[in-house]
């Protein structure tokens, strides 16, 4: 867990106040931010860094650097005064955000429901997706509809934990994702838990219970090559 990725511990938290720790051609590096960089399907954070003269920068897209555990926020526009150690306050489009949390949520309980290994997926503001390897073609769209609404609606509580990558290897079941591996040097796993539900390797942010979903539907099920199916979600309002 690194303290200055406000993200992980506190998915709700709209601003900050931090410094911009580094500045690069491609993005702004922070000492803290509530900005998730894209991985694992979820889009990066948009938003604003606002400086102390009143100025606001916009930030179109948030992305992991180069370097193990940096960050870059992605500028509309690079000022050509900003310096190191400046003082910037971060705020997040929070309803984009929001959505992606009750997004990605619901697709870790559309894992629980569906016995395959994860092949991809992505997660937009309005819909996500998950592919399944999956050869049987049999998946239903109302029964899947109906399944995950009745999860939502038990309001289980979502919550995370840290693991070692030794614990991590001792369980391999834990992991559903063939395409996306947790990431490893830090000696620590992140796992997310929907209680008495899904249990997985996870880095991206979650409400903190499955109620704040809202109503959701199985708008397709598309074939995908030989074995792949693509289950695709929708908010139902």
């Amino acid at each position: 867990m690194n303290s200055n990725r406000l993200f992980e511990t506190t998915p709700y938290l709209k601003a900050c106040e931090t410094r911009i720790l580094a500045i690069r051609p491609e993005g702004v590096e922070l000492e803290a931010t509530v900005f998730y960089p894209q991985g694992g399907g979820q889009p990066g954070d948009t938003g604003y860094l606002r400086l102390t003269d009143g100025r606001e920068l916009r930030v179109i897209d948030t992305r992991k650097g180069d370097s193990p555990g940096s960050l870059l926020h992605i500028l509309e526009s690079m000022p050509d005064d900003l310096e190191i150690s400046q003082a910037v306050t971060t705020e997040i489009d929070w309803e984009r955000r929001y959505s992606h949390m009750r997004m990605h949520t619901c697709l870790h309980l559309l894992c629980s429901l569906i016995d395959a290994p994860v092949t991809g997926g992505s997660i937009g503001s309005d819909r996500a997706r998950l592919d399944f390897d999956l050869p049987d073609a049999s998946l239903d769209k109302a029964t899947l509809t109906d399944a995950l609404n009745a999860l939502i609606q038990r309001d289980l509580p979502v919550g995370t934990r840290w693991i070692t990558e030794q614990a991590l290897d001792d369980q391999p079941e834990l992991v559903r994702t063939m395409s996306v591996r947790p990431p490893r040097g830090s000696g620590r796993i992140r796992l997310v838990e929907v209680e008495g539900v899904d249990l997985q390797p996870c880095g991206g942010t979650h409400v903190g219970r499955t109620g704040e979903i809202g109503r959701v539907m199985v708008s397709k099920i598309e074939k995908k090559g030989r074995q792949n199916r693509r289950v695709i979600v929708r908010f139902a309002e």
